[in-house]
């Protein structure tokens, strides 16, 4: 036997081994963690999966299949023009109100299209940093000043970090900008306004089915809460009809898949995840089985799903973990963290700029959840460190960034917003005392 070869499998079932050895069973902490991640993991299943992701797959899909490269290169390639691909990507988080991970599939889709690293980059930081409701909630629960702060910090640090990743991968850039450049123009399948009807009508399903409920029972905002799913079923029927008139899906293929959910949506009017689910599965098998366009919608969806889905996974389960859920503890103790983020030092600013870019925030929870923690004594530069780089980051983020453009770039882009949370909360601390 050659155990110059066999040595590292010999290590590694003796860690496996000693590891499940001395497995801490039975002590508190560690059930506990077990228990988190699990409770965690159930959480993101029923709550984003459904709502969030398969929407934004199908959107991510729609991409890679309707979009022609040459449309994504022109305005976000490595050869656009910047201001309109900085000033494009940037704001998009005013539009898309989703979190770390359902923005993933969309990243994807543009980066795999063209799109340069630098306006990619600045896209998957903006999307669920420039949350608009996010950013309303935190002025008015957190202070007006903490919220300008978070608005425009959001809107600058993007940028930044976008130019920033585009300066330092600058050689990978030009190799694809030159490569980009002999492209042949693409046969262009339906007019401009069809297909931004058609992606608008995909986008408003993903917000309005996700809108969440403000704090006040009163108000414009509690009012599209209120009719969140009727806009929804509304905006669902005009996609539908976009689909058999642009589409070629035919009227009977539609009403058969589309019946269910209506049906559903009848019987249980206080349970609409049980109808859009029912809509999921019906737009998911007439895509799959309808003409070549079509199949290869779903084709390119389901390509993201498959790669996206465990990684999310397994990333939410030692997330939840590690760090609990809001109001629980994991293996590393609440306390631990609240202690860390008192005044405005360097270490301050710095532990909450990571404790933040590793958490999972699902859409708008990092509000309430800093709230506590000022609560307890936090200041203000740590808090707006976090927020800067909490929602943009999260360890299942940062799996799935990874296998979409690699390990050195992904390490990069999170140094990059650490660093830039980490002096954000330095600058606005020492102006806020």
């Amino acid at each position: 036997m050659d155990w110059k070869k066999e040595y590292k499998p010999l290590l590694l079932l003796a860690a496996i081994f000693l590891a499940c050895f001395y497995l801490p069973v039975g002590t508190v902490r560690f059930d506990n963690a077990i228990s988190e991640a699990l409770h965690l993991v159930k959480s993101y299943a029923r709550e984003h999966v459904l709502l969030c992701l398969i929407p934004a797959f199908f959107i991510a899909g729609a991409i890679a299949a309707f979009i022609g490269q040459a449309s994504v290169i022109k305005y976000l390639g490595a050869r656009a023009k910047k201001l309109v691909a900085y000033g494009v990507a940037s704001v998009s988080g005013t539009v898309l109100a989703v979190c770390s991970c359902t923005v993933l599939p969309l990243f994807a889709g543009i980066y795999r299209m063209g799109a340069g690293l630098g306006p990619a980059t600045t896209f998957l930081y903006s999307g669920p940093a420039i949350n608009v409701l996010a950013i309303i909630l935190t002025a008015r629960i957190l202070g007006m000043e903490l919220g300008i702060a978070r608005g425009v910090g959001a809107i600058v640090f993007s940028v930044i970090i976008g130019l920033l990743m585009h300066v330092i991968f600058r050689k990978e850039e030009i190799a694809k900008a030159d490569a980009q450049a002999v492209l042949p123009e693409p046969e262009v399948r339906r007019p401009l306004w069809q297909n931004a009807a058609y992606f608008a009508a995909m986008i408003a399903i993903l917000v309005f089915a996700n809108w969440g409920k403000p704090e006040a029972a009163a108000g414009f905002w509690h009012a599209v809460y209120t009719a969140k799913w009727m806009i929804t079923g509304i905006v669902a029927i005009l996609f539908g009809l976009m689909l058999i008139l642009w589409f070629g899906l035919g009227w009977l293929r539609l009403v058969v898949a589309g019946t269910p959910a209506v049906i559903l949506a009848l019987v249980f009017p206080d349970q609409p995840l049980i109808s859009f689910t029912a809509g999921v599965v019906g737009l998911s098998v007439i895509t799959s089985t309808g003409g070549d366009e079509t199949r290869e919608w779903f084709g390119s969806s389901w390509g993201y799903a498959k790669q996206m889905l465990p990684l999310l996974f397994c990333g939410v389960l030692i997330a939840g973990a590690l760090l609990g859920r809001p109001g629980h503890e994991g293996l590393i103790p609440s306390g631990l963290i609240s202690g860390a983020v008192g005044g405005n030092s360097l270490w301050s600013n710095l532990f909450a700029a990571v404790a933040g870019a590793f958490m999972y925030f699902a859409t708008l929870t990092e509000v309430p959840i800093l709230q506590g923690l000022i609560g307890s004594g936090m200041g203000k530069g740590p808090a707006l460190a976090l927020l800067l780089a909490g929602p943009a980051l999260s360890l299942p983020n940062m799996l799935v960034i990874r296998s979409v453009m690699g390990t050195e770039k992904t390490l990069v882009f999170i140094f990059l917003v650490i660093v830039m949370a980490t002096v954000s909360g330095l600058i606005f601390g020492a102006m806020a005392m």
